[in-house]
């Protein structure tokens, strides 16, 4: 996939665990871990918008976009 979820990078930034931000944010540990591994095929700005708010943060603080091609090299 092309877009990288940052959320790891985040939290350490925030020293903040990802149970807290699953509290703060009201979605699951088990979809915030989808999200954290890449394993998401979409993502609610709502959610975004909560991440963000709870991070604080932007949006291009956690999404990172990287061509196939170089996902390939790695």
């Amino acid at each position: 996939m092309a877009i990288i979820i940052n959320i790891d990078v985040m939290l350490a930034k925030r020293k903040m665990s990802v149970t807290e931000l699953s509290e703060r944010v009201g979605i699951t540990m088990a979809n915030l871990s989808i999200l954290k591994n890449g394993k998401a095929k979409a993502i609610r700005v709502s959610t975004l918008n909560a991440i963000c708010e709870a991070l604080d943060c932007q949006p291009g603080d956690l999404l990172e976009y990287r061509s196939d091609d170089v996902e390939a090299e790695e």
